[in-house]
């Protein structure tokens, strides 16, 4: 009797993109399915997959959130993804879906090819692969290769003078994607959204569906069961990196952990985010933060020159109240001013 091949979708996407938000989305939406996830968190802690865990579905428990904190998974393939996804696939109770976020620097290509090996190759398939993009950013001209719109941006932030290995990585997740989910589609009008989605399909391939959502909001059964057989399609989904044997290096980038107090102050917390996020080379900062007077925990997130900040669940009994934040930004980037600026 033919073993049934359990579907995987590859969710991807750059940093801030709102990846975290779709997944948080369809694991309390899975129409019963037993969901598990495995997250490839960059940095020194894994603040996607306490989001994720805080979501509370019985579809989805904590035992099915798994995390690879050990680098980019394209880069550790053999050595931790691998032994992750077979540790899974052959526990008593299996899942019906496996969904797998990558870190915002992966590229989703040699991740792919994993599903060909022997070992999974008989008991899982890709599903398709989602490449999240953050609208507004793409709107800008951030990761394009637009010279003026390039340009424009790089009056405003000197970071882009990094832009073309930021923009490789953009390209080839667009080019490896079977549906891109266009994020934060509130923060656009109509007609921004279509001069968007312009952009975007000049690097996709033909045939690639562009969903606008807004906080990750969409149906799972648009995403979900696409049955794409993506590890059967890579010479379809062309890579910066073909000619390299898919080799890359990510030591463009760093991250550092910076524990915080008990916060009195929400202003003064995301006044302080915002003087990080303003600092040369910093890309994101996320985490956690303990609030005096509240039972809850407050998620923070931000990504350019927005920040978000929402109470996402109660501090367990067990929990110390200590907040944290992860900072990730290119190499180099001024650390002591960045624990300045936190510290206040």
């Amino acid at each position: 009797m033919a073993v049934q091949k359990i579907p995987v979708t590859v969710i991807t996407g750059f940093l801030g993109a709102g990846k975290t938000s779709l997944i948080r989305h369809l694991i309390s939406n899975t129409q019963g399915k037993k969901m598990a996830l495995l997250i490839n968190e960059f940095g020194d802690l894994g603040v996607d997959g306490e989001l994720l865990k805080g979501c509370g579905d019985e579809t989805c428990t904590e035992d099915d959130i798994v995390e690879l904190t050990n680098g980019c998974i394209c880069c550790t393939v053999a050595d931790d993804f691998l032994p992750t996804l077979s540790q899974l696939l052959d526990r008593d109770e299996k899942p019906d879906h496996i969904v797998i976020e990558t870190s915002g620097l992966a590229l989703p290509k040699p991740l792919i090819k994993a599903f060909q090996w022997p070992e999974v190759r008989s008991r899982t398939t890709v599903d398709s692969v989602i490449a999240v993009v953050d609208g507004p950013a793409v709107h800008t001209g951030m990761f394009a290769d637009n010279p003026e719109a390039v340009q424009a941006q790089r009056e405003a932030d000197e970071m882009l003078d990094h832009d073309s290995p930021l923009a490789e990585v953009f390209e080839d997740q667009l080019a490896c994607a079977d549906i891109v989910v266009l994020s934060k589609a509130d923060l656009m009008t109509d007609e921004i959204i279509a001069d968007v989605e312009k952009t975007l399909r000049a690097e996709t391939r033909t045939g690639v569906q562009i969903l606008p959502a807004e906080n990750g909001a969409l149906d799972p059964k648009l995403i979900l069961g696409l049955d794409a057989m993506v590890e059967d399609d890579l010479d379809q989904r062309p890579s910066h990196h073909d000619a390299e044997g898919e080799e890359h290096d990510h030591d463009d980038f760093e991250s550092f952990v910076f524990e915080i107090d008990p916060v009195i102050d929400l202003v003064l917390l995301a006044e302080r985010a915002k003087h990080v996020l303003a600092i040369e080379g910093v890309l994101r900062v996320k985490g956690f933060a303990a609030v005096e007077g509240k039972d809850a925990r407050l998620a923070v997130q931000g990504v350019g020159s927005r920040l978000d900040h929402y109470y996402d669940r109660p501090w367990t009994p067990e929990e110390t109240r200590q907040g944290r934040l992860v900072v990730i930004g290119l190499t180099g980037f001024d650390r002591q001013r960045v624990a300045q600026a936190l510290a206040g």
